[in-house]
């Protein structure tokens, strides 16, 4: 028995492919089953239309060799019925028939056949035309196979992305976020007065700093223990960030028991003003503290500076001068805010 050309290409479909011939001729049908047999292929018959339809739907062959002229459900009919089965639509179909008139060719194509071929069948063409639409059909379904890979690694790649940006931004909150209260750390209070500073140079407006201190925080870490400290940290944090309105403020953790305010394009009675709003905000969380000689609940002091920064100064000037304004707050008995201005 000789083997069609298929066998030896790469993505085609596997040996014997199965053709379904639909025709009504038994000499017809004797010489293409022997024609296709002796290439290798697996022929099925069917004699008629409907049985036709019926045996393509069960089978799914990879090509239907189907004659035009047959009783009760033409060949135009049964291809048309063949491409409107969402199980057969695929499958290439290869009309046979003694009609030769343009007309009658171009009918076949509207209906959806790929092909041609006209009785008397030449064995040769017959055989060159069905293995040219198998490997057409075999490309096809690989493209769509590579189609649907390159689909799924789109998705794959789409998520990994996806996974990288939530990592990445984990890695961001981790890196200028403190995990203890849940605002700015100390890195980022750096990174963002040194981009308001020269923000504020280049356009010459204000720049405030607030720095606070819990009053007597050891002792209320030695007294409540270090999980209440850190209760507490958050609750004075979170108050802050209560009193900031505007999205260039940044409330920071600025080591232990401080915490530090930038407030951009804000003069220095602007920050008092912010200042006072911050120590009634501490006054109404009324945080016990036995251990204060300030008073019975937790207290801050608070130093302020203020200035219109330039280039020829870094932004460490606005800090020293708060530094110092703090340092006044708390010698002058703590509770209290005191005021500096940089030079």
């Amino acid at each position: 028995m000789n083997h069609h050309p298929l066998l030896s290409v790469p993505g085609v479909p596997p040996p014997n492919p199965t053709i379904l011939i639909i025709d009504d001729n038994p000499n017809n049908l004797s010489f293409a089953v022997y024609s296709l047999e002796e290439s290798g292929f697996n022929v099925l018959v069917a004699q008629d239309g409907s049985s036709g339809l019926k045996r393509a739907q069960s089978v799914q062959p990879q090509l239907i060799l189907l004659d035009v002229v047959m009783p009760h459900v033409d060949g135009f009919e049964t291809c048309r019925q063949l491409k409107l089965n969402e199980e057969t639509c695929d499958i290439p179909v290869i009309f046979m028939s003694a009609l030769s008139d343009t007309e009658d060719k171009v009918k076949g194509f509207e209906v959806g056949a790929v092909d041609y071929v006209t009785k008397p069948i030449q064995r040769e063409e017959l055989l060159a035309r069905i293995t040219t639409h198998l490997r057409i059909q075999a490309l096809t379904h690989q493209l769509q196979q590579q189609n649907q890979q390159l689909q799924q690694q789109a998705i794959e790649l789409a998520q990994a992305k996806q996974a990288i940006e939530d990592v990445n931004q984990e890695l961001q909150h981790v890196a200028y976020f403190d995990s203890v209260t849940a605002i700015a750390n100390r890195r980022h209070f750096d990174m963002h007065l040194r981009q308001e500073w020269q923000r504020l140079a280049r356009d010459q407006e204000p720049l405030s700093l607030i720095l606070c201190d819990i009053d007597y925080f050891k002792r209320y870490n030695d007294h409540y223990g270090h999980q209440a400290g850190d209760v507490c940290l958050k609750d004075i944090a979170q108050s802050m960030h209560r009193v900031m309105k505007r999205a260039a403020d940044l409330v920071t953790r600025y080591g232990g028991e401080e915490f530090a305010i930038i407030l951009p394009n804000v003069r220095l009675k602007g920050a008092v003003h912010i200042a006072q709003l911050i120590q009634m905000e501490i006054r109404h969380l009324e945080i016990p503290h036995a251990q204060s000689t300030v008073s019975s609940n937790v207290t801050l002091s608070l130093g302020i500076s203020s200035q219109i920064p330039n280039l020829q100064q870094p932004p460490e000037s606005l800090i020293t001068a708060a530094d110092r304004a703090l340092y006044q707050a708390k010698a002058q008995g703590r509770n209290t805010y005191a005021l500096a201005l940089s030079n």
